[in-house]
């Protein structure tokens, strides 16, 4: 190995141990400020945000998704999604509760955003749930089945209305359902 190869090799040696040591000590010394009141750095929020997308995606990968989200699954999902999910998600026409919003990261309004996520990976964010967000796994509480249904009323969400997401009570949907299968012409699935 010639000497300008050799010296290459023990500067980037020298650089990851330096690096390592500036992790140790952030970690090791609390330096790094994790209150909800203080929002993550630009850099730490898009390194902790693409990890946690990147993940969720590769791991979804696979999933065996229903053939279709019918009118019942969707109707069945209104009733978990309001008493499990949007006091932290809001839904459409209605905000998340106020305490909600300080979380750090912040949930987001799965009324303008589930578009964004495939019915798989609503699926596995439903029961694996995120560490370090507050978002619960519900794997171990409710059964696949069950979770098949609220990412059913999620991936709705988008293109519902305020007044057919009212119509959806806590415990029984079904005018909401339909309402909604009818507006929009066709039962709702993503694959």
């Amino acid at each position: 190995m010639n000497t300008t190869v050799k010296g290459i090799a023990i500067g980037a040696f020298g650089m990851v141990l330096l690096l390592i040591a500036i992790a140790l000590i952030v970690v090791l010394t609390g330096s790094y400020n994790v209150a909800a009141t203080d929002r993550h750095s630009p850099i730490v929020g898009w390194a902790l945000t693409t990890t946690m997308k990147n993940s969720v995606e590769s791991r979804a990968r696979g999933t065996e998704v229903p053939e279709a989200f019918t009118a019942d699954m969707i109707t069945a999902g209104a009733s978990e999604y309001k008493a499990m999910c949007s006091r932290c998600h809001g839904g459409v026409g209605e905000s998340r509760q106020e305490w909600a919003g300080t979380m750090r990261p912040t949930p987001p309004a799965l009324a303008q955003v589930a578009y964004e996520w495939t019915a798989e990976e609503v699926f596995w964010l439903v029961k694996h749930g995120v560490k370090m967000t507050g978002m619960p796994a519900f794997g171990s509480t409710h059964d696949d089945e069950t979770i098949w249904t609220i990412a059913a009323f999620v991936k709705a969400l988008p293109d519902m209305s305020a007044e057919q997401y009212a119509a959806y009570d806590d415990t029984h949907g079904e005018e909401g359902a339909h309402d909604h299968e009818h507006a929009s012409g066709h039962e709702t699935h993503d694959h």
